[in-house]
């Protein structure tokens, strides 16, 4: 009789199973878990299992409380994100008063500024962090490890840091521009790679003011801008020889034909500028003495008239792809993502048209090369918050016939996008890349989306809600593949 009963009790069992179908499929990435188990998730990573990977470690700043996040993405038969947790020990800021400006990752390591609404008097400066993941390399190879969770190396928020703006990452080396304070610092992570114990060293070179751009030569020379429009800094540029321990001395300065420059880069030893009119060049001098501006030879490139304002045409930014510099220029019909060859004596301009709605501009510009060999560029069409109009992610092939010259560029796709919740110079959408160059991850900020592409396919293969206003994203590491 007890049998029975057992046998019966199993079948209901199976019964209802059968009519309750299968479970429904968690696509937020901060799983809804009890309070206790989401504190032990935030306070560990989770060990990978046979059956899921970790394809690489991300991280995001989400604009609603002014912290960087991070998680681990991980593939099984799809990607999934693991529930995000904020940075361990990362420093509280003010979301009213302080704001999260740009972040780059070297070395498994990242930066990332720290701006205030009050001129620098209120707590400005950096935040340096280990991002946990290990690369262990094998000469043609690496092989990637996730055990350790992210901590915070350093920080350094007081009122003598100059409101930076703008943070780069030469030749694997951090330059955060003090603006208020006409210079920049350099931080290089391979000390802390060398000697993680030690006190983290910087070095501040004078150059540059206002609202800074800066380009590095080689790690030898860097090239500060100013930002004025008129008066006596107008088109000024700084040279300042590159130094561990920093330098106060400015070698010498020049002038571009305009002013109101923002953006700089070297390529193939030329240094590129970004004023108010075109792009401007000179050949970097990997030797700068005092006195030597005379040698200096500004070269100049039209990129033409707005067609309504009859101002002429500009950029703001530069990324480079091999001996390419590319940048984006326009709006609305007249987006276009430009690419200069810099190898030649005379870089000449290649236009891609980005076929962009009224109203929208073009913006978060990214390259990479696959792991299938292609090089792309992507591009997002963002426009203010008030404007009601979808928008969408360009894709452009930069090589279509594989020959290394871009002169065949070409408009791929446009993939349409959640929106963008734009204030000022923030609120943008961003993207980013695994190290093996196998997917695209990028931020939606008006839908608190984190989106996943395929490399290969271009094809989505992840969506993922996440709490806040997600805007820069980095991801850090690959897929490991055993030998």
């Amino acid at each position: 009789m007890g049998l029975l009963r057992l046998y019966n009790a199993r079948l209901c069992f199976l019964l209802a199973l059968g009519l309750m179908g299968p479970m429904p499929l968690i696509v937020r990435a901060e799983a809804k878990v009890p309070a206790k188990s989401q504190q032990h998730k935030q306070s560990g990573v989770s060990k990978p299992t046979s059956k899921k990977r970790t394809v690489c470690r991300l991280f995001y700043q989400d604009r609603a409380t002014q912290t960087v996040k991070w998680a681990d993405v991980r593939k099984g038969k799809t990607l999934t994100l693991e529930s995000p947790a904020v940075l361990d020990a990362f420093p509280k800021l003010d979301a009213e008063s302080q704001n999260l400006v740009q972040m780059e990752q070297s070395l498994e390591t990242l930066m990332v500024g720290v701006r205030d609404q009050e001129g620098g008097q209120n707590q400005s400066g950096w935040v340096f962090f280990d991002s946990g993941v290990k690369a262990e390399s094998h000469g043609n190879h690496s092989h990637w490890y996730y055990k350790k969770q992210p901590k915070v190396i350093e920080s350094r928020l007081d009122t003598a840091q100059g409101n930076p703006a703008h943070l780069y990452c030469y030749q694997g080396v951090f330059y955060l521009a003090n603006d208020r304070n006409s210079g920049y610092t350099r931080l290089d992570p391979q000390l802390y790679r060398n000697d993680p114990q030690a006190k983290v060293r910087t070095g501040f070179h004078r150059g540059g003011g206002n609202h800074i751009t800066l380009a590095v030569a080689a790690g030898i020379t860097g090239y500060s801008t100013w930002i004025d429009g008129g008066g006596p800094q107008k088109g000024m540029v700084d040279v300042t020889r590159i130094l561990p321990e920093g330098n106060e001395q400015v070698a010498y300065s020049f002038a571009l034909p305009t002013g109101a420059i923002h953006g700089a880069t070297v390529c193939e030893g030329k240094v590129f500028f970004a004023p108010a009119d075109g792009i401007c060049w000179c050949e970097a001098d990997l030797n700068p003495l005092p006195g030597s501006q005379s040698k200096v030879k500004v070269q100049y490139l039209s990129l033409g008239e707005d067609a309504e304002t009859k101002k002429p045409e500009r950029t703001g930014a530069f990324v480079t792809q091999r001996h390419f510099v590319c940048f984006v220029s326009g709006k609305g019909a007249s987006a276009r993502l430009c690419l200069l060859n810099a190898k030649l004596d005379e870089p000449a301009l290649t236009s891609v048209p980005l076929k962009m709605d009224e109203g929208n501009s073009p913006a978060g510009l990214e390259v990479i090369k696959t792991a299938w060999g292609k090089r792309l560029a992507f591009v997002f069409h963002n426009h203010p918050q008030e404007l009601d109009q979808t928008e969408y992610l360009s894709l452009i092939d930069l090589d279509p016939n594989a020959d290394l010259d871009f002169q065949d560029a070409k408009l791929l796709k446009q993939v349409k996008v959640g929106p963008s919740k734009v204030e000022g110079h923030y609120g943008h959408h961003a993207i980013t890349f695994d190290q093996a160059g196998r997917y695209a991850f990028w931020t939606e900020p008006g839908t608190g989306m984190i989106q996943a592409l395929s490399l290969k396919s271009l094809e989505p293969v992840g969506s993922f809600l996440v709490s806040g206003v997600p805007t820069k994203v980095i991801v850090v590491g690959q897929q490991d593949r055993r030998d």
